[in-house]
């Protein structure tokens, strides 16, 4: 069973960070909540971790995995960005929006597109994964607690798959080592994703996060 922390969403506890990063660097699951909605995550740099991440969310490895980093800078260290993607970044972070992305070679392979050499990356506005992040001192795996247990379920909105906080956690006890509980019922909508590998930035998918006028039309 997962052990189950809680976490002040505004102003984490500090020592309650310290004791789930110790558990990620041991190579630890967790169900956590963004500034989007509940994800599964793990330490970037733990094989095992990521791993069963896929395995949870029957994600098969040619499909890249998002995660999330501290800062604009810190994405420059996973992610070759040019001019225009840095300065569209630059306005919109931190927020609801992943940023596909051509990655360096910090980026294990585990967690990259194997053809395309892309990753999704953001820098949530959620004072929970700052604190994480911060402490960790690695990016951290960030994929929708979405899990497909049969068809019906593919296309099925997170709001009818888990209607409250109980039956999410209820459903990942088993199957993730960490949940943080931040008090608050869950959030449904995505984030926005842009696709920033060339010059022009394309929009894949509207969610939470607002768009300039031109790229969003």
């Amino acid at each position: 069973m997962a052990e189950i922390y809680k976490l002040n969403p505004e102003t984490p506890q500090s020592r309650t960070v310290s004791q789930i990063v110790s558990a990620l660097r041991t190579g630890a699951v967790m169900l956590y909540p963004s500034d989007t909605v509940y994800a599964i995550g793990c330490d970037l740099n733990s094989k095992s971790a990521v791993q069963k991440v896929r395995e949870i969310k029957k994600i098969s490895n040619d499909k890249p995995l998002t995660f999330l980093c501290p800062s604009l800078s810190n994405i420059a260290m996973y992610a070759q960005v040019n001019d225009v993607a840095y300065r569209l970044m630059k306005s919109l972070i931190p927020g609801a929006y992943t940023f596909i992305l051509p990655t360096t070679k910090l980026v294990p392979k585990l967690v990259m597109n194997p053809k395309r050499k892309t990753t999704g990356i953001r820098v949530p506005n959620s004072s929970i994964c700052s604190a994480l992040l911060e402490a960790l001192g690695n990016p951290i795996i960030s994929t929708s607690a979405h899990v497909i247990e049969s068809e019906s379920d593919e296309f099925a909105p997170l709001d009818k798959l888990y209607p409250s906080q109980i039956e999410l956690f209820d459903h990942f006890s088993k199957l993730v080592d960490v949940i943080i509980d931040n008090g608050l019922e869950p959030e449904y909508q995505v984030s926005t994703i842009l696709d920033l590998t060339e010059i022009e930035p394309k929009l894949i998918r509207q969610g939470l996060g607002k768009l300039p006028d031109y790229l969003s039309r």
